[in-house]
């Protein structure tokens, strides 16, 4: 806490300090002048809005700035004097008026700026919906208006984006890869101790403006995430004026929700605001059947469980905030948000017990009613002060949030077709989780010459999760503690960073490297058992960047960097829910960070009206985590004395006295096996055909290898402590693919359709089945396109499940199916204020343009 507030002053002092810096000295005074003009594109004559108008003095201080209108005009005052005139826009080449004598009132005339086809700072895929920025060291994917996810999540955006693929648990994977890091406004913020596939299942999808795929990142980013980080960008309009949109949808299964984003522009400030409900039925399933092994590996008995979910969901998301451009050169951001969210999933098990020759012998049914709730506010400022146009600034970040997650649930488990209730039980867990982050961070960046850049700056998140997780048994009617699933973990994390990099550019060759150290110190706490574990370590991380330009349309580069992956979470918790109990996920609190060295080889070539970006990389990683299924070596059992039972297929009466049915109990954890080597190649393709028809695709093969062996140590039911060796090594292959077509049919009816596929892969515990899924989707835009219904339809064939092989000799061979959620369809309705259909594309080439865009730095 010391070092938090520590920081927080930091974060004062220097806000005070950007707060209150002048102007360099040398800027004119006098009597002011007016300067105007147009500034149109070369090659469509159309007029550019938000486009960048600079003045400066012959020293290159600036004296006057600002942007133009919707017709690119612009309209500024100076005091007479002879300046440099600089216009400035994204995707399109600087221009300059140099030493411009500036004696009265002056018309400029029409600038026109030609694109700019460079593509190592940038690539622009413009589309009529969409944007694709490729940057030398990430991917912007421009998602706010796509038309497949309204009325959906994070989640279903995230599974839209190239390179990305969420499974049926909600888990992001970047190129295979879920060793990811996860942020939202370039903030980790409620999504390190919380369960992350459930936040982005929480948040609308419709309060997304953008995605950023980092594959590599540098210095200047966060080490955190072995696979890479994909950073969430909310909106935040910047059109001028009042404008915003009304969002409503409806869909079965149920899903009912309202959103709005509104804005607020002036010349001295910006408000912005997000607004939203929903009411969401997620029915899933799932089932496992297994065949439980004797040591000779023959068959002792079978079980086939089967699993109905239906989870609601109601949620209810606000943020407000302020950007104040304190002047032409300074801007404070100001934002608060709340997030509540509401629910029940009751889940129904069924488990049909068969002997070893498939003899039905009962069918046993557990019942969880689970009911969650959910508080999270968070408070975030940033001050940004620019001086001077080329780049030369300063930024100050700064954030606190609380998030709290409560799960309880009651159990019931009987034993069904049968008249003796006696042997039924009766549980309730209780999981409450108390999370609070600080973050402050500070980026300098420092233009030397006319290509070169320093970067330096400083980041400290201090972050700390509590949670107590219970687990009570009805025995003579009074609930009694089951200790072997109650904890109360604490998790304290403290991560002091600071890095440093240089980059420039000489003829048509780039460079930039960077390093970063970062000093980690964390607590996993079993207060429960008086288990402590502090983890000291401190670790530099490098990269370095490479780039070479063939030619205004192609270039290929080279960059490399160390990253960090910590376990956090579900991952350290030793209690997890007991839906099922004989199936159970158990976290690990003795794992370790992994870490990856990460090689990446780009290339990217522009033809006509196709764009190749393409990449071979390769991932080496210390510790990896792998989930393994494990015999804990305890049994479930249910004894039936002299209580008939009927077959459920057939309805036959099979006579049961005294039977003994006893189910081993299966773990899945969280291990560190020795070393894990990724290698890829992966592809994406956008081709434009006809202006209207246009197709993205993207395809990824890897060669997955990891070596390493670990030892299972339990007690079986004789109390005989057993080491059950097992070798890791294993290679696997596998690929994923991804195709989306857009198309405008007649009456202006645009038309998406987009196909996945996971292929198979084996692990050296089983195989993951392939898996292929679609989803499809319709609009219209209506009413002097000021509004637009749309009909998008999630998993066409309901098809998209996690499907899993098992085989432990002398354990267990399994064969498992997960569906989250079942085939969605949805219609959405969207209204604009202000804001026609050409206008929302000026409002997001205005957000890429810059001032008060979110910087991951630090």
């Amino acid at each position: 806490m010391k070092q938090f507030k520590a920081s927080l002053l930091l974060t004062f002092l220097l806000s005070a300090f950007v707060s209150f810096a002048q102007a360099p000295p040398g800027a004119p005074a006098g009597n002011t002048v007016k300067v105007t003009g147009q500034v149109i594109e070369k090659e469509s004559k159309q007029p550019l809005e938000f486009a960048n108008v600079i003045i400066q003095t012959l020293n290159n201080v600036t004296v006057a700035g600002g942007l133009t209108d919707a017709a690119g005009k612009f309209n500024l005052a100076v005091a007479p004097g002879t300046y440099n005139i600089k216009f400035d826009f994204i995707s399109f080449k600087p221009t300059v008026i140099s030493a411009r004598e500036i004696t009265g009132n002056t018309n400029l005339g029409v600038t026109a700026m030609a694109p700019d086809a460079t593509v190592l700072n940038a690539v622009e895929i413009t589309a009529e919906r969409s944007t694709v920025e490729i940057k030398l060291d990430k991917r912007v994917y421009t998602v706010g208006n796509d038309m497949m996810v309204k009325g959906g999540t994070v989640s279903d955006v995230l599974d839209n984006v190239p390179s990305l693929s969420v499974d049926a648990e909600g888990n992001v994977a970047l190129r295979g890869n879920q060793s990811v890091t996860i942020l939202i406004d370039g903030r980790p913020s409620n999504l390190a101790g919380s369960n992350v596939a459930e936040v982005l299942r929480l948040l609308p999808a419709d309060s997304v403006d953008k995605v950023e795929v980092i594959t590599n990142p540098s210095a200047r980013y966060d080490a955190e995430g072995g696979g890479g980080i994909v950073n969430i960008i909310l909106k935040k309009g910047k059109a001028n004026g009042f404008n915003g949109s009304v969002i409503a949808n409806t869909g079965y299964p149920s899903n009912q929700g309202v959103s709005t984003n509104l804005n607020y522009r002036s010349t001295n400030y910006n408000l912005f605001s997000n607004l939203g409900y929903n009411y969401r039925e997620n029915p899933g399933n799932s089932f496992t059947n297994s065949e439980y092994l004797n040591d000779d590996n023959s068959t002792a008995s079978f079980t086939n469980e089967k699993r109905l979910n239906k989870r609601l969901r109601k949620g209810f998301n606000a943020s407000v905030g302020m950007e104040w451009f304190i002047d032409s050169t300074t801007t404070w951001t100001n934002s608060v948000s709340f997030r509540r969210n509401t629910g029940n999933n009751p889940a129904k098990t069924y488990y049909d017990n068969f002997t070893a020759d498939r003899t039905y012998t009962n069918t046993r049914f557990r019942n969880n009613a689970e009911e969650d709730k959910e508080n999270n506010m968070q408070y975030s400022s940033s001050i940004v002060k620019k001086f001077n146009t080329k780049g030369h600034e300063l930024k100050v970040d700064a954030s606190i949030s609380r998030n709290v997650d409560d799960e309880d649930a009651n159990i019931t488990d009987e034993i069904l077709f049968t008249t003796d209730t006696s042997r039924n039980t009766y549980e309730r867990t209780f999981n409450d989780q108390l999370e609070k982050r600080g973050l402050v961070q500070a980026d300098y960046v420092l233009p030397i010459g006319e290509k070169g850049r320093f970067e330096a700056g400083y980041r400290g998140s201090f972050s700390s999760l509590k949670t107590d997780s219970r687990a009570e048994t009805l025995t003579g009617g009074v609930y009694v503690n089951n200790a072997n699933y109650t904890n109360f973990l604490e998790y304290k994390e403290k991560v002091n960073a600071f890095y440093t990099q240089y980059g420039s550019k000489i003829g048509k060759f780039s460079y930039l490297g960077g390093l970063r150290w970062e000093d980690s110190n964390i607590d996993v706490n079993l207060l429960t058992t008086g288990t402590f574990n502090n983890k000291r370590y401190n670790n530099f991380f490098p990269s370095a960047f490479l780039s070479y330009e063939f030619s205004e349309s192609s270039n290929v580069s080279l960059s490399y960097s160390r990253r960090i992956n910590r376990p956090r979470g579900r991952f350290l918790n030793p209690f997890s829910g007991l839906s099922s109990n004989i199936n159970i996920f158990r976290g690990n609190p003795d794992i370790n960070p992994s870490k990856t060295h990460a090689i990446d080889l780009g290339y990217l070539k522009k033809w006509k009206n196709i764009t190749l970006s393409s990449s071979a990389y390769l991932n080496v990683t210390d510790d990896t985590f792998q989930f393994v299924r494990q015999r804990s070596g305890d049994y479930v059992t249910q004894v039936v004395d002299g209580a008939d039972t009927v077959d459920p297929a057939t309805g036959t009466i099979i006579p049961v006295g005294g039977t003994d049915i006893r189910t081993p109990v299966t773990l899945t954890t969280p291990i560190n096996l020795a070393k894990e080597y990724r290698f890829g190649f992966e592809f994406n393709i956008n081709y434009n055909p006809f202006k209207w028809w246009r197709i993205n695709s993207n395809f990824n093969f890897y060669r997955n290898q990891t070596k390493g062996d670990y030892t299972f140590t339990y007690q079986d039911e004789d109390g005989v402590t057993i080491n059950d060796f097992q070798n890791f090594n294993n290679t696997a292959y596998a690929w994923t693919t991804r195709i989306n077509s857009k198309i405008t049919l007649p009456y202006k009816i645009d038309w998406q359709l987009n196909g996945n596929y996971e292929g198979p892969q084996n692990n050296a515990q089983g195989r993951r089945v392939g898996v292929a899924s679609a989803n499809t989707a319709l609009s219209k835009d209506i009413l002097k396109d000021k509004a637009t219904i749309a009909l998008n339809v999630q998993d066409i064939f309901n098809s998209r499940k996690m499907k899993n092989e098992t085989y432990l000799p002398g354990q267990i061979r399994s064969y498992s199916e997960m569906q989250w959620r079942q085939r969605q369809i949805t219609l959405s309705f969207t209204y604009r204020f202000n804001m026609s259909k050409n206008d929302r594309q000026k409002e997001q080439r205005g957000q890429q343009e810059g001032g008060g865009d979110e910087y991951m730095g630090g």
